[in-house]
């Protein structure tokens, strides 16, 4: 969910079944920082992989009881996975370090710095610049 919204962790954490629309292949996400709910289009891929979660609560990410439980479980995967990989970098990504990585892909596809301020759900330009 994070690679193709590029959303914030308390956006992801915070997300609907009523937020994904799966006729229209679309997201809506909420910002966690106020401002305009933005509509993404998202992957068969991962519309297939939502399928696949339980719906045993309003949210998508509701076995997590708080946002602090999922980036915790995130930090664990990440460690386990670079310590099988014997790839110590891998430990410098966190939630954030993927919203960078598709304002990024985003920039090299379209070229577009106020698509990018779009989809990042950004209110003024300078933060999409840093």
């Amino acid at each position: 969910m994070l690679k193709e919204t590029g959303a914030r962790a308390s956006e992801a954490f915070a997300l609907k079944w009523t937020d994904v629309d799966f006729e229209a292949k679309t997201v809506r996400i909420t910002p966690s920082k106020g401002g305009e709910p933005r509509l993404l289009r998202i992957s068969h891929k991962l519309l297939g992989m939502l399928n696949s979660l339980p719906k045993t609560s309003e949210r998508i990410f509701g076995h997590y009881k708080n946002l602090k439980q999922l980036r915790k479980t995130f930090e664990r995967q990440r460690r386990r996975i670079a310590h099988k990989l014997n790839n110590l970098r891998l430990k410098q990504i966190h939630f954030h370090t993927i919203r960078h990585w598709k304002a990024t892909m985003e920039y090299a596809k379209t070229r577009d710095i106020l698509h990018v301020m779009k989809v990042l759900g950004h209110k003024n330009i300078k933060n999409t610049l840093i």
